[in-house]
């Protein structure tokens, strides 16, 4: 598989998780809608300075890994590893669970290292698994593979590398 496809691909899994983390809204310009609630300000914090890049870089070290990016201004960041794929980290301050089960199909309940999570496969081949922070605050980490074909590994690969990463996470 050529290094071009495989820089495509790691980049189509970033808009992919891009996606995955923002979630969408359903507002109609010129509409009333009710005020959005907020959540309490201690949540703006609640991953305590953690950064996506440098939890994912620490987690990849020694493994093949290029340095993660971050792309955009959210806590999230994408590592390939040339020939395998990528792991994506996001760390979402704002939305949960609930969110997560909304805008993804086949959604399916799980738990890392006892801590509420849920799975779904991605656009791309890959898999997303939404840890529980709060309620209202997820981590989501998302394995996509170079082969596409080889889609099926992805979600063992993924939940390997959310053990990994739940430990280093506040307390729910």
């Amino acid at each position: 598989m050529s290094t071009k496809f495989r820089t495509i691909n790691a980049v189509a899994g970033l808009v992919c998780f891009a996606a995955a983390a923002a979630g969408c809204t359903s507002t109609v310009a010129g509409t009333a809608s009710p005020a959005p609630t907020t959540a309490p300000t201690a949540s703006a914090d609640v991953f305590n300075g953690l950064n996506a890049c440098r939890l994912l870089d620490q987690l990849n070290a020694g493994q093949g890994f290029n340095p993660g990016e971050n792309k955009s201004a959210r806590n999230q960041c994408v590592a390939v590893k040339p020939g395998w794929g990528s792991f994506a980290l996001a760390m979402d301050p704002e939305q949960g669970l609930s969110e997560f089960a909304r805008a993804n199909t086949g959604v399916v309940n799980s738990s890392i290292n006892g801590r509420r999570a849920m799975q779904a496969q991605t656009t791309t081949g890959g898999c997303a698994i939404a840890l529980e922070v709060t309620e209202h605050a997820r981590v989501l980490v998302i394995a996509t593979l170079s082969d596409t074909a080889d889609g099926i590994r992805a979600c063992p690969d993924a939940r390997t590398f959310a053990e990994k990463v739940e430990p280093l996470l506040p307390a729910g």
